[in-house]
């Protein structure tokens, strides 16, 4: 057989691998764990207490979106929301507090008013709800990535409320009114110490129908939702967009002290709270959505970029590994097609064919979970191939001294992620 007939072999071997024996990865049905009538959901008035804690660096472009879905959550019990302005230069803060007060006269509105109204009210007139707690801790001390250092801030702060929960969110991600109260629901019912939901990215632009739903599927592939659930856990992870934690639990693991320098932060508590024998679920969200725009290809190509290498631990070996994995897993299926059925080579197409096949039916869940179109499955060996020079361009960004950059922040070498080494 042709060279080229080993390698279609070789890629229809791995996936036939991946189909079956890697946690049936591209399957979409970890959802957040069910609720039973008589366990998890407290009687009237036994809600435990939770605070949201949100961390924001400029985001006053998303956040009269994503803030008042907080504010407006239908939490039976007591809970608050502190927003951490972290060294914001476009007026994040203030306006924070401007829809916070928004909300308060709305909602005073809404109690004064007769039951039946003459016209409707605007969707911003309905806030409502969840006292907020506006904080600014300055710029991080040396050894903090951005973000934790204002988790750092807002945790502290929030203990002093003595919640039994934390609910850490990015200042992007918009929640349904009943989010809050299904965290808290699940996490009772099932005994667990940190619940996260992977929110749904926003996909509207071309760029993002193609790339997004395929950094989903590709973190799912590293790390299997399912692994990670089991009661016998073979990976562990979770996604930082939505973590509701057990206070408790946070502090006997050191949090966020513990992970300070980590870029990959989400990956990085979770190990930090599983060394600790806490219990982990992470699941994709239908109750929680991020609104961040990745209109083109180099928002896209930046997000990804920044925290590539690290992922890899900023080691040349793994690097190269991956690069090969990813040509043969993901490249190779259609070159073998191709170039097997020019040149007559039965092998190399038949394999390159059912290999790639079988790629492309993996990926057709995922992408009916973001309701896009089914053509865009065989396209997965060309967003494939936008991920491996995302990540190379990762390594060359760090090799120049660029590091992880993010909103005018770049971390160098040392803020390796070491999942909470």
């Amino acid at each position: 057989m042709s060279t080229l007939a080993w390698f279609a072999i070789a890629s229809l071997a791995a996936w036939f691998w991946l189909l079956l024996g890697q946690g049936f990865f591209w399957r979409t049905d970890q959802r957040l764990p069910p609720v039973d009538a008589g366990r998890g959901v407290p009687a009237e008035g036994g809600w435990p207490r939770v605070v949201v804690v949100v961390p924001a660096r400029d985001e006053a472009e998303v956040l009269p979106l994503s803030l008042p879905s907080l504010l407006a959550q239908d939490y039976p019990g007591e809970a608050e929301v502190i927003l951490v302005d972290d060294g914001s230069t476009d007026g994040t803060g203030p306006l924070a507090a401007e829809l916070a007060e928004r909300a308060e006269r709305a909602a005073r509105a809404e109690r004064a008013a007769p039951v039946e109204r003459a016209a409707p009210v605007e969707p911003v007139d309905r806030l409502g709800g969840l006292p907020l707690t506006i904080v600014s801790p300055g710029e991080p001390e040396p050894g903090w990535t951005g973000k934790l250092w204002a988790l750092r801030h807002g945790i502290a702060l929030a203990r002093a409320r003595e919640p039994e929960f934390l609910l850490l969110t990015d200042a992007d991600i918009a929640h349904e009114p009943d989010s809050l109260r299904l965290l808290v629901a699940a996490a009772r019912a099932n005994d667990l110490d940190l619940v996260s939901q992977m929110a749904r990215l926003r996909v509207a632009s071309p760029w993002e129908r193609l790339v997004v739903p395929a950094f989903v599927y590709f973190f799912a592939q590293l790390y299997p939702f399912r692994w990670i659930n089991s009661a016998r856990p073979r990976a562990t992870a979770a996604a930082g967009g939505c973590v509701l934690l057990r206070t408790e639990t946070a502090a006997a693991a050191g949090v966020p002290e513990a992970i300070r320098r980590a870029v990959i932060d989400d990956v990085s508590l979770a190990r930090a709270v599983r060394r600790v024998g806490g219990r982990i679920w992470l699941g994709l969200a239908e109750r929680v959505d991020s609104i961040r725009p990745y209109p083109g290809l180099a928002e896209l190509w930046r997000m990804v970029s920044r925290s590539a290498y690290a992922q890899l631990r900023y080691s040349p070996p793994v690097l190269a590994g991956t690069v090969a994995g990813l040509v043969v897993v993901y490249l190779v299926p259609p070159v073998a097609l191709t170039a097997g059925a020019v040149t007559r080579d039965a092998v190399a197409a038949w394999a390159g064919g059912v290999a790639w096949a079988v790629m492309a039916g993996t990926y057709v869940p995922m992408l009916r979970y973001y309701r896009q179109p089914l053509w865009l499955a065989p396209l997965l060996p060309f967003t494939a191939l936008l991920y491996l020079l995302m990540t190379v361009d990762s390594a060359v960004q760090h090799y120049r001294g660029r590091g992880s950059a993010w909103k005018g922040r770049t971390y160098a070498g040392n803020y390796v992620s070491r999942h909470g080494e």
